[in-house]
């Protein structure tokens, strides 16, 4: 949905993109990659389709993908 502006269950393109809350420590779909959780949070950003309702999550940053690569993989 991200890339293409279409919903991939019933093709709409009314999309709604639910940003992270930065300034609300523990809101949100986060991943935390560190034993403190409110340090190194880094947050996913939600696409849904105002039509049915399908959601899907992206973690958008380059840098933060790397994050995540380097804790986890």
């Amino acid at each position: 949905m991200k890339t293409t502006h279409r919903c991939p269950k019933c093709g709409s393109s009314q999309l709604i993109r639910i940003p992270d809350q930065p300034n609300r420590h523990a809101s949100g779909n986060n991943i935390y990659t560190s034993k403190f959780t409110l340090i190194k949070k880094i947050a996913v950003i939600r696409y849904v389709c105002y039509h049915c309702g399908y959601v899907e999550n992206w973690v958008e940053q380059q840098r933060e993908l790397e994050e995540l690569k380097r804790t986890f993989l």
